[in-house]
């Protein structure tokens, strides 16, 4: 017989109503750096070293994002973009007669903005320039005498223009532009989570970077089912879902969402659908899906504790300035209750908060939240390891409930592990000795079981005027 570990994972035993890789993630991203082997980025890294390893690209950004709020270890993935970005119509403001001109395929979303700073000709005039709408700027350089500039690192070549006016470049004179981001289509994301399989990186998370929607999140059901069943790599993946169209009014935004969920059902799936005006580690600000902020505090969390938890997890409101549409937070219960991942406000307080870290699980699932499935994952991993190290073991058949005591006493570490830890309230590993023919089907069957850590998501408080003098009933 063909040695196997088979895996099952058993649903729905709490019976809800229908009212080693440890702190470890890979994302997955459009990058125009090449790299055969995953890059390693911690949250020790500053910015413009994430960048110069990744490209000011979206996935540096992702990275960032991790890093400043939490997460340590981070395997980036770079892969090249299927949908290149765009460029809009420059914007001119002032009295100068030159102009301006772009070519080339952005890396990112830029805003930029370029300033004349000294009136001149070409190889005469000063300007600088800044990506990230006027937060920050280069330090001033010479218009070159061939009129051609290229934004370093960002794909992009600007032209100057003289016309017959020799001071054409006037001191004041802004040209400005903005691009969109490129974007993988979901073969290249598929191609990338498959070199993962074999991987000898340990991880829990796998994050795609950028919008992605249900064709993407029925794949990965798929590939989350083939991780655990075939690799016995239990894994989640965290995904971006997309904002709302200008078009769009909430509840048709609502209405569209609530679609794009319909029959997707997976423990193993996130989607991230807050969309907010953040401030960035290099002190950019931009809009952008918050994704990057929950893998890093996902990095920060234990397995079993929620990142919706307020006295750990708060983004502070100089950094998160607004949750976007506005209106949204009246949706927030919403959207939560679908099983998407959105960010709240709490009266009389100005931080934001995760609402809950959802999965895309059936309503009467054990799993509705990453951190249950989190503390899952662990348990099957570790328990597997242990698993793993005893196959082919001898039994004596006389006397299996002997033979397998020392097993099941191994496979108990990883459950005593994780009530040290304290990530589960108790737990037991047991080994069926009583329906056992092995000699015939060589075959053990083993049940691991515990209680979870519960979570305090509802508080009901009572207020209430006493009387100290009040009169006694007699």
């Amino acid at each position: 017989m063909y040695s196997a570990i088979n895996v099952k994972v058993e649903d729905g035993k709490l019976g809800r109503s229908t009212v080693e890789g440890r702190g470890v993630q890979v994302t997955i991203g459009v990058s125009n750096v090449e790299s055969t082997v995953p890059l390693l980025i911690t949250n020790t890294m500053k910015p413009d070293a994430i960048k110069e390893k990744l490209g000011w690209t979206p996935l540096a950004d992702a990275c960032m994002d991790a890093a400043e709020n939490g997460l340590k270890e981070n395997y980036a993935i770079p892969v090249p973009a299927d949908i290149p970005g765009t460029v809009s119509d420059i914007t001119h403001s002032g009295d100068g007669a030159g102009v301006i001109s772009v070519d080339g395929n952005p890396n990112n979303v830029y805003q930029v903005v370029l300033e004349i700073t000294e009136t001149g000709a070409l190889n005469d005039g000063m300007f600088r320039y800044s990506v990230n709408g006027g937060d920050t700027f280069s330090e001033e350089q010479m218009i070159p005498m061939a009129g051609v500039y290229e934004l370093p690192g960002t794909g992009l070549t600007v032209k100057f223009s003289e016309v017959e006016n020799p001071l054409v470049f006037k001191e004041g004179d802004a040209y400005s532009f903005e691009t969109t981001e490129p974007a993988l289509n979901n073969q290249s994301v598929l191609q990338a989570v498959e070199k993962l399989k074999n991987s000898n990186i340990s991880f829990e998370i796998v994050h795609i970077a950028g919008v992605s929607g249900k064709a993407l999140w029925a794949a990965l059901q798929q590939e989350a089912a083939e991780f655990l069943d075939t690799y016995k790599k239990p894994v989640i993946f965290l995904v971006e879902g997309r904002k709302i169209r200008e078009e769009e009014t909430l509840d048709e935004y609502l209405a569209a969402m609530k679609e794009e969920r319909r029959g997707i059902s997976s423990i193993y799936i996130c989607v991230s659908l807050s969309y907010g005006m953040y401030v960035r580690q290099d002190l950019s600000t931009r809009v952008i899906n918050l994704a990057g902020i929950i893998s890093g505090l996902l990095g920060r969390a234990k397995e079993s504790l929620s990142i919706g938890y307020t006295k750990e997890f708060s983004i502070s409101s100089a950094k998160l300035l607004q949750l976007l549409p506005e209106g949204m937070e009246e949706y927030t219960k919403l959207f939560d209750d679908m099983g998407y991942t959105v960010f709240r406000q709490y009266t009389g307080n100005e931080n934001y908060y995760v609402s809950n870290a959802r999965t895309l699980a059936p309503e009467t699932s054990d799993y509705p939240y990453v951190e249950n499935v989190r503390v899952l994952n662990r348990i099957v991993r570790e328990v597997n390891k242990r698993i793993t190290d005893n196959v082919q073991q001898e039994i004596e058949p006389d006397e299996v409930e002997t033979s397998v005591k020392g097993i099941e006493s191994e496979l108990n570490i990883a459950m005593d592990d994780c009530v040290d830890d304290k990530i589960i309230s108790s737990g037991e590993v047991t080994i069926d000795t009583e329906n056992v023919n092995i000699l015939v089907d060589e075959t053990l069957d083993v049940s691991a079981e515990w209680v979870p850590m519960g979570t305090a998501r509802v508080f009901n408080a009572s207020f209430a005027v006493r009387n100290p003098y009040g009169s006694s009933e007699g």
